[in-house]
């Protein structure tokens, strides 16, 4: 419509998407303390010049990278917000997509990445698990505190109900692969897994 403002969102920046994308490659494969700056530069097809202008070291390139990482993560579980339909149904969307997310190696790789660098970037580590609490368990609090106005489910506070529903998920796709190795087989996939979930979860709540 002539001379209406149209609001739109600011064009990405190529050079600081290519480092970020780059850096990431790097501190997942090598770690935090092994990563240099000038292959990243290289890669990214940018001088050290031009990436120092865009982070001043390798401690501000790092916290961009978890946080970028984290707005990806947050991308990929909007699906589970715009659920609908009855109880079991709206878990089992939530429970599946969170155990595909979940039980991902890449996502694993980045929470190892995170974990393992927490006493050097606490702030970071803690804005990222902060920000997956509110992301995934604020998406889930929102759907229970629902089904429980509808009278489709019981229980005394959708907290304590949300992390068990996670728990459910998060034990058998995230914690034990990652203390037990990669290399050990899946024993059930990520939708028996979420259908076992929901039915425990509805075994105890469900009205």
């Amino acid at each position: 419509m002539p001379g209406s403002a149209v609001l739109q969102s600011p064009p990405s920046d190529v050079r600081r998407d290519a480092i970020v994308r780059y850096a990431r490659q790097q501190f997942l494969s090598v770690g935090y303390a092994a990563t240099r700056i000038e292959p990243i530069a290289r890669e990214a097809s940018v001088s050290t010049a031009t990436l120092y202008a865009y982070f001043p070291g390798k401690t501000q390139l790092f916290a961009a990278v978890i946080a970028d990482t984290a707005e990806d993560f947050s991308q990929r579980m909007r699906m589970v917000r715009t659920a609908s339909g009855p109880a079991r149904e709206q878990l089992l969307l939530f429970t599946r997509t969170y155990a595909e997310f979940m039980s991902d190696p890449f996502v694993r790789s980045v929470f190892s990445l995170v974990m393992a660098e927490r006493p050097r970037f606490k702030a970071v580590a803690t804005r990222f698990f902060e920000k997956g609490r509110r992301d995934f368990g604020g998406a889930l609090i929102s759907a229970l505190d629902a089904l429980r106005e509808s009278g489709q489910l019981k229980f005394e506070k959708s907290s304590w109900a949300a992390g068990q529903l996670m728990g459910l998920v998060e034990h058998p796709v995230f914690f034990v692969p990652l203390m037990a190795g990669e290399d050990l087989p899946a024993r059930r996939s990520c939708t028996q897994i979420a259908t076992d979930a929901v039915e425990t979860f509805m075994a105890r709540y469900g009205v």
